[in-house]
């Protein structure tokens, strides 16, 4: 979707959901074969193929957080960014960039009249640590709980939940900046199919399909505001013994593959 960012600004909520460690095969063909009913629904031209800027969490989201979504993996597509914190000899800006001059999206989203509100999910989300404060540390306003982490079956349910409430109790012509980190795709994910014991593509997919299922849930929510434009992606992918690596934090082509999708809600 291509959609020039000063139109959209100031007059919609601004939703990114990055679905942690989700790889873009995987999302691919769980679309295909029907397992992700409501992301298909929601994006009927199913998942575009980006390079994510960085192979983990952390430098990924700075990335994000700085104005660097997903490249699109077509070197003959538009390059132009959706977003971008102002600097010298910025080659992928243009008219369509809504452009801010402090150091990030979110400050910069602040500056313009938005609340800004952070659902973590991984580690890196959860507070406990100088390191895991740094990235919702850029929002007004940020949650986390073992409930949203990724060892909670239920996270992304609890994740959604608490979108759905806190965008009920902020008032509809406040505009909001939703932020979630979904946590139910990174390892550990086995516990989304009966009896595994070890993480694998079945259990990365199982684990997908649960996170799908509760996209109503955030949908429902966002309508009921007035018009979103609704960001899915994801930050890495992950190994699953490929070349011999597992995790991610490597230089493999199916950790910096991932999909993303664009859409715009209109209100109820």
């Amino acid at each position: 979707m291509k959609t020039g960012m000063n139109r959209i600004v100031g007059s919609h909520d601004l939703v990114w959901v990055v679905l942690d460690s989700l790889r873009h095969d995987v999302a691919g063909r769980e679309m295909a074969v029907g397992g992700t009913p409501h992301l298909a629904a929601l994006f009927p031209d199913g998942w575009e193929k980006r390079h994510s800027p960085a192979s983990f969490t952390y430098p990924a989201h700075q990335a994000f957080f700085a104005g660097f979504l997903p490249t699109p993996a077509d070197p003959a597509a538009d390059q132009e960014r959706l977003f971008a914190a102002r600097f010298a000899g910025s080659a992928s800006t243009g008219p369509g960039t809504c452009v801010f001059q402090g150091p990030d999206v979110v400050g910069g989203l602040a500056r313009r009249g938005y609340h800004t509100l952070c659902l973590g999910g991984v580690g890196f989300f959860n507070g406990k640590t100088p390191l895991s404060r740094v990235l919702p540390g850029y929002f007004a306003e940020s949650h986390w709980s073992p409930a949203t982490g990724v060892t909670a079956r239920t996270s992304t349910e609890t994740q959604f939940a608490l979108a759905a409430r806190r965008l009920a109790e902020i008032p509809r012509e406040q505009r909001v900046f939703l932020f979630i980190n979904v946590s139910a795709i990174h390892r550990p994910n086995r516990h989304h199919v009966r009896g595994k014991r070890a993480d694998d593509l079945e259990s990365h997919a199982a684990a997908l399909r649960y996170v799908d299922s509760c996209f109503p849930i955030l949908t429902a929510a966002l309508r009921r505001r007035g018009p979103a434009q609704l960001l899915v992606f994801s930050d890495h992918g992950t190994l699953y013994g490929e070349d011999g690596f597992h995790g991610h934090r490597v230089g493999h082509p199916d950790v910096y593959t991932v999909p993303f999708a664009a859409t715009i809600l209109a209100p109820d």
